[in-house]
């Protein structure tokens, strides 16, 4: 389980804003602060391809600081806020279609270890119109449910995937990253 505490460059919970407020968050039943910091997250950071947001962030401290990023980068920041906390807390990754409905792409989430349920996934990428994204253990209500010909990767990855990081280090706006999703088949 430590590999699922852990902070990283990415994950970069020691990373003081993010460790303030994870402290601010942080009272309670570790079910009252999952619950708190997925919908802080959810509801306090802007999906940047929704509100037509830049920069581009990838870590923790990037998100927070913006105040924006796209589902994974969102999935980072939940990820350091539940870690800081001792929530061993980890990445989901479903295959969607992707904005132009002809090609495929990752989205990212989280899943969180609870101990009355195990690990639990959550999506804190935002809601809008269609999506209703919630927290309410043991049932899962994620912004997606994958389609005929789209999946759910079962793994739970300790790290964000590799071709996440690079796609969201390598496109500076919202709008070169939603052109270059990044995808694993």
């Amino acid at each position: 389980m430590e590999e699922y505490l852990r902070s990283t460059d990415i994950i970069d919970w020691d990373n003081p804003a993010v460790l303030e407020l994870a402290q601010l968050l942080g009272t309670g039943t570790k079910m009252e602060i999952a619950q708190r910091c997925f919908e802080w997250v959810r509801d306090e950071i802007r999906h940047s391809y929704d509100y037509k947001m830049n920069p581009v962030t990838c870590t923790a401290s990037e998100v927070l600081a913006a105040r924006t990023g796209y589902c994974y980068a969102k999935s980072h920041l939940l990820a350091a806020l539940l870690r800081a906390n001792g929530i061993p807390t980890g990445f989901c990754y479903q295959r969607l279609t992707g904005y132009d409905d002809a090609t495929f792409c990752l989205h990212g989430l989280n899943s969180i270890y609870l101990p009355e349920f195990g690990w639990y996934r959550v999506d804190a990428r935002g809601n809008k119109p269609n999506i209703n994204a919630q927290f309410v253990p043991p049932v899962e209500q994620l912004a997606y449910k994958p389609g005929e010909y789209e999946q759910d990767f079962p793994e739970v990855w300790a790290d964000p995937m590799p071709e996440v990081v690079k796609a969201l280090r390598t496109y500076k706006t919202y709008d070169a990253l939603s052109e270059n999703l990044p995808d694993r088949a």
